[in-house]
């Protein structure tokens, strides 16, 4: 899988926090360190469920957490 065109704030976030740390972010959502290793990469966009419990964690939106940006492809239009 590529990276996703979701990017996220998730390690700032985590530093933000008393530098918490991937797994007990994992641990607050219940994910693994995997997961929340793969998303910070962009190598897999959570669920909304996951996301909002992401952001439920740093008390932020979703866009506090993640941003979209399409992929622009002249060739599609």
């Amino acid at each position: 899988m590529g990276k996703s065109n979701i990017q996220n704030n998730i390690r700032r976030l985590r530093f933000d926090a008393n530098e918490m740390t991937q797994q007990q972010l994992a641990d607050e959502v219940g994910a693994s360190r995997q997961t929340i290793v793969a998303i910070e990469k962009g190598n897999y966009s959570p669920s909304l469920e996951l996301a909002f419990k992401i952001a439920h964690v740093f008390n932020t939106t979703l866009d506090g957490v993640f941003s979209y940006h399409p992929e622009t492809n002249p060739k599609s239009k």
